[in-house]
Order: structure tokens, then C-alpha cells, then sequence
């Protein structure tokens, strides 16, 4: 019994990570793929908004 749960929990520890990754890897190929002139579009658009804001934390 202890070896059913041990082999679900194995099971779902792949399944989900799986998932995750397949996600972060459709992403940054569709980026790369289809991304053309605006790849940049968010990051562009947060360093800008974060333009003469102040530093904190760390030294």
C-alpha cells in the first residue's frame, strides 16, 4: 500500500512538472518564433515605467 502512494505521488511530482516546463518551453519558443519587432514589448514597457524610481534594499 505504502508503494501505491509512493508511485502516485512520483506520477504527479512528473506530471505536473511536466506541465510546468511544457509552458515555460511553448512560451519561449513562441517568443522566439512569432515574437518579430514587439518580443521586447513587456519588459520595454516595466523599465520605462520603472524609470527614476528609487533603489531599495540590498547594498
Amino acid at each position: 500500500m505504502v508503494g501505491y502512494f509512493i508511485d502516485l505521488l512520483i506520477v504527479a511530482v512528473l506530471v505536473i512538472g511536466f506541465t510546468a516546463l511544457n509552458g515555460v518551453i511553448g512560451n519561449s519558443i513562441g517568443e522566439k518564433l512569432f515574437g518579430g519587432k514587439k518580443k521586447n514589448i513587456h519588459v520595454d514597457a516595466s523599465v520605462q515605467t520603472q524609470t527614476g524610481w528609487k533603489q531599495v534594499g540590498g547594498k
